[in-house]
């Protein structure tokens, strides 16, 4: 196996980075995060137009790049250098895989060539703030996260043109196929400017309970940006108070929102809701890689400053840098950033193996997205506490830019986490424990095999 990276790899990373240090210093990040769109458009419209970022990890056929989530994760590592603030994470590692792997033929083609070329911006709505546990990170996703009637949750029901015959009280297939939308969701990521909503809800009620996704063209976004209210009937989008103002996020109520089912069927077999329930699994091992590699970037930008500030801080007579209690803290953050930085780079060749395969074959090792993740936010969370330390007093001023890294990493933790439990999901799914989810698997409920050499019998405790 050859782990180097190629030439393309090494210039997409030349050049964005580039780019990156001439347009999104600290200074412009925190003029960014105070603008009503949370980013800057004229820069992620110049990344998207120029290096095509929001498409790398999308087939040519559909308007990408052709690369695949190693090119993504390489890019979200320099994104993380610059805590910057765009909707990349919520368009190219959450939406687009979804609309990639479910979305009709129709779908795809009218969706997933904008939001390539950055003409359009999408997210992932998931009621309850129970993202990770959709995307499969923090336990399983076959349970009723979705809402399941529960107070919190986004509802779906069908609905039929006037005239037609009533559809079956079972959630039957209306005339026309539309559905409504009903209910709520908090922590959507760019949820208040995404163009193209893609939410899961519950439907079918308690006898045919199960999850499916949808589709709402929410065509105010782009005028969200500057101020205006969303054109949907029913929906309104409101921004949220984030501790990391670079990762913006908002909260949807959904009041009979008109909506299309993502995908070719009509959302009543079990094959439908089965095909979500991996399709979420798949997108989790994606978005956990970009977020990884996100918090790889921004824990090797911040360590690098410390130790920038240490060799200029002069006490006693001499740079703090000198001081060995100093450089065996250095050192220690710069060893825990190297195995962070090293699993980042397995999980995202992991997940990459699939897309140059043949179907189905090159599927993403289990438990290595959680994994990589935990490492990354728990590397990322020690280097900015040290970083905050190492500063001084400057360091806990709240307007120091150490804090921009120290607020990634507390709420990317929120987002996804937390820590021990994406480690005990990666145990479960590798089936490392007896009575995990190698061991279950083996007994004949659906899931991935657990990896070769590690099922449950084999493991001592």
């Amino acid at each position: 196996m050859d782990a180097a990276f190629t030439e393309e790899q090494h210039e997409i990373r030349r050049t964005l980075r580039e780019l990156l240090v001439k347009r999104c210093g600290p200074d412009e990040v925190k003029a960014a995060v105070r603008t009503p769109a949370g980013y800057d458009t004229e820069l992620w419209q110049q990344l998207a137009g120029r290096l095509g970022l929001p498409g790398l990890a999308l087939p040519t056929a559909c308007g990408g790049v052709g690369c695949g989530p190693t090119e993504l994760a390489l890019a979200c590592e320099e994104t993380g250098r610059a805590v910057l603030p765009s909707p990349l994470i919520a368009t190219a590692a959450l939406a687009a895989p979804l609309l990639l792997a479910l979305g009709s033929e129709r779908q795809r083609s009218a969706l997933l060539p904008a939001l390539a070329a950055g003409e359009l911006t999408a997210t992932l709505a998931v009621p309850g703030g129970q993202l990770a546990t959709a995307l499969a990170l923090t336990g399983p996703n076959d349970g009723g996260w979705a809402g399941g009637g529960r107070a919190g949750g986004i509802q779906a029901r069908r609905v039929e043109e006037q005239g037609a015959a009533a559809p079956a009280q079972d959630g039957g297939r209306a005339a026309d196929g539309g559905w409504r939308l009903y209910g709520e969701a908090g922590q959507v990521l760019n949820g208040h400017t995404a163009d193209v909503l893609v939410v899961a809800a519950h439907t079918g009620g308690f006898a045919r309970s199960r999850t499916l996704l949808f589709l709402v063209r929410a065509e105010g976004g782009s005028a969200a940006r500057t101020g205006a209210e969303s054109g949907v009937p029913g929906l309104l989008r409101t921004r949220q108070t984030a501790m990391d103002e670079t990762r913006p996020q908002a909260r949807l109520e959904l009041r009979e929102v008109p909506a299309e089912l993502l995908g070719e069927g009509d959302g009543e077999g079990k094959g439908d809701a089965a095909a979500v329930v991996r399709a979420l699994a798949a997108t989790g091992v994606t978005a956990a890689t970009a977020l990884a590699a996100e918090a790889v970037g921004a824990a090797d930008t911040a360590l690098a400053r410390t130790v920038a500030h240490v060799q200029q801080r002069v006490q006693f007579g001499r740079p703090i840098g000198s001081f060995q209690a100093v450089q065996h803290r250095l050192a220690d953050l710069y060893v825990r950033l190297q195995a962070a930085r090293s699993a980042a780079y397995y999980a995202a060749w992991s997940a990459g193996g699939g897309p140059s395969a043949p179907e189905g074959a090159g599927a993403a090792e289990p438990g290595v997205g959680a994994l990589a993740l935990a490492q990354a936010l728990e590397t990322l969370r020690a280097v900015a506490a040290e970083a905050v330390q190492l500063h001084g007093g400057i360091g806990f001023t709240w307007e120091h830019e150490a804090h921009l890294y120290f607020k990634r990493a507390a709420c990317d933790e929120l987002l996804l986490g937390p820590v021990h439990r994406l480690r005990a999901r990666a145990a479960e799914e590798a089936g490392l424990f007896p009575g995990g989810a190698g061991e279950r698997r083996g007994s004949g409920e659906p899931g991935r095999a657990p990896a070769p050499g590690r099922t449950a019998a084999t493991v001592e405790v």
